[in-house]
């Protein structure tokens, strides 16, 4: 098993206040139970459309979102008022099962773990040009937190990265945290790092 696959990481559960998941161990999938007409299953195609109706719901004031990794489980816990458009667009990519096997591909110890590129290249190029505007910054890039990447301003789309320090000068940047590892950072410090930029 290569390191890659190690980093991979795989939605298990996403533990919304609107929803429950559980794991299938039979399928390896994870699967969603709606509480809600409007709430999509995760792992159904509506993230492969990024303009679909279903990509555009509005996350609840706070959730948590489980991610599973060859190193264990961590649990990224959102703020929606720290950062609203980012929020929404985690919350949206989350319960429609976009990082399903979405793997970190940059990891430099000592500053920050990215993933958010997916591994079907069609879905990748669809997403490619879904921006969302930028959300003022009012956390600071802490350890620990997590936000968007971009390529420069109103660049937001499906990447994320987690803060290994305290990266204070992201801050001035734009980089706006909508949330942060409630759970299994030792988890995150363990990723591969290897491979640095790669």
């Amino acid at each position: 098993m290569t390191c890659r696959r190690w980093n991979s990481i795989s939605l298990l559960a996403l533990a919304l206040l609107v929803v429950g998941c559980r794991r299938d161990a039979r399928q390896g999938a994870a699967t969603a139970r709606a509480d809600s007409a409007t709430t999509t299953p995760a792992g159904t195609t509506d993230f492969r459309d990024p303009s679909s109706a279903v990509m555009a719901a509005r996350a609840p004031a706070t959730f948590r979102a489980r991610f599973e990794t060859g190193k264990g489980a961590f649990v990224i816990e959102v703020q929606r008022d720290w950062a609203p458009l980012g929020a929404d667009r985690f919350y949206n990519l989350v319960k429609s099962g976009y990082y399903d096997g979405v793997r970190f591909f940059r990891v430099i110890p000592g500053f920050m773990a990215q993933f958010g590129i997916h591994g079907d290249p069609q879905v990748s190029a669809a997403w490619r040009d879904a921006r969302i505007p930028d959300d003022p910054v009012r956390q600071r890039n802490a350890r620990g937190m997590v936000s968007f990447a971009t390529a420069g301003p109103g660049t937001r789309t499906t990447q994320l990265f987690i803060n290994y320090r305290d990266n204070s000068q992201l801050d001035g940047m734009g980089f706006a945290p909508f949330g942060r590892v409630a759970e299994g950072m030792d988890v995150v410090d363990r990723l591969y790092g290897g491979y640095g930029e790669g």
